[in-house]
């Protein structure tokens, strides 16, 4: 369902990023139970971790990154800001009735846009100190899962396809004009949004010239289970999407012969990716573990390491129960406790997260590269990851 919301530009205010970006590295925030010191940093990829609530649903940054947007499992958002080295709990945004289940901050007009279970979506427009919304009305007969801005809105050329909620995830392609959706049924779909008079087409779009709007361009038929997160790689060249059946896929060429290939693994499904390069991709989900994939020389994917790991090994036998183990941490069981049958395996463990990772956001990019971002998961936390000292990762950047 493509919603006609006009982002408006006026008002906006140049973004600080490069004050902002330097303090996220070393702040020990009063809403954090963990922060990383500069010895151990130099080995992990976490470089802040904020304890922000008991759950966390999503989370999206302001343009400078100065503040961040989160729902903690409930029907509002809470806006939390960096005030003298200190995140700050400014606003909190009441209007849904349910859980609001995504959020997206507009880079351009400092807007947030929300959408929930209640069926309801909301832009919300800061005036002054206060935020003001605006209904959309969605006329959907289900929840709103997922909301997100497209790349070039905030001219009003634009209005009416600026914002998508749709299926379990929606990835806007950078050329303005392809949309990638995902939902239950397994499926991906690739849709056009191209207006004629309002778009203008580039060369090297990937697109069909003659697609028209809310044209069906290609629906990938690659999962038989439930199909969560997708993105688009930095050039559009390339669409990856996780299954509930633990296997990402990568498309190429997408269009009516596109070119796919899955790389499975053995531990549990992803929830969300996140392209970092033409070359890299960060899987988040139900493991507590970011996950990296990579393409070689020949274009052939396949995953490389954790992002953070440790191992527990427990003193007991090496057999047991590997379904009851996986099962608790499906559910957010205690991973420290035994199993059903009281055997205690080995296992790989969230070094940061606890549990099931939702959510993951760019926060700085060069380029076609994103070497800074940030995770929020069940448990909670706000993880910033930084790349910048995985140097066996280099080759991939």
């Amino acid at each position: 369902m493509i919603v006609n919301v006009e982002e408006g530009s006026a008002g906006t205010s140049t973004p600080k990023s490069s004050f902002v970006s330097s303090k996220l590295a070393h702040l020990s925030p009063s809403h954090s139970q963990l922060s990383i010191s500069n010895s151990s940093a130099k080995k992990m990829a976490a470089i802040a971790v904020h304890q922000f609530a008991q759950c966390i649903t999503c989370h999206a940054w302001s343009p400078d990154h100065s503040m961040v947007a989160f729902c903690p499992n409930n029907n509002e958002v809470h806006i939390y800001k960096l005030l003298e080295d200190k995140w700050e709990k400014v606003h909190v945004l009441q209007k849904h009735d349910q859980i609001v289940s995504g959020i997206d901050w507009s880079g351009r007009s400092n807007r947030i846009v929300t959408v929930s279970h209640d069926r309801n979506s909301y832009v919300w427009n800061q005036e002054g100190p206060e935020w003001i919304p605006t209904l959309v009305i969605l006329r959907l007969n289900r929840a709103a899962l997922c909301v997100q801005w497209s790349p070039k809105g905030g001219s009003a050329n634009l209005s009416g396809k600026n914002m998508i909620p749709l299926s379990q995830s929606v990835a806007w392609h950078p050329n303005n004009i392809l949309l990638a959706t995902t939902s239950t049924d397994g499926k991906c779909r690739v849709f056009s949004t191209f207006i004629k008079g309002v778009d203008t087409r580039e060369s090297k779009t990937g697109s069909p010239s003659d697609s028209k709007f809310g044209e069906q361009i290609v629906q990938l038929d690659l999962s038989f289970s439930w199909a969560f997160g997708g993105k688009w790689s930095p050039s559009g060249s390339t669409l990856a999407y996780v299954g509930h059946n633990s296997m990402i896929y990568f498309v190429d060429d997408v269009g009516p012969s596109p070119l796919a290939q899955n790389v499975a693994f053995r531990n549990l499904p992803l929830r969300d990716v996140l392209f970092v390069s033409e070359n890299m991709v960060i899987g988040v989900g139900f493991d507590c573990n970011l996950m990296v994939f990579a393409a070689d020389e020949s274009g052939i994917w396949s995953f490389i390491r954790f992002l953070g790991e440790r191992k527990v090994s427990s003193s007991g036998p090496k057999y047991g129960s590997q379904f009851s183990e996986a099962f608790g941490k499906l559910y957010g069981q205690s991973k420290h406790g035994l199993s059903n049958d009281t055997v205690e395996t080995s296992r790989i463990q969230g070094v940061v997260h606890e549990n099931c990772i939702n959510c993951i956001v760019p926060l700085r990019k060069e380029g076609f590269l994103t070497k800074r971002f940030s995770t929020s998961g069940l448990d909670g936390k706000v993880v910033i990851w930084d790349l910048d000292n995985q140097e066996d990762l280099s080759d991939y950047l």
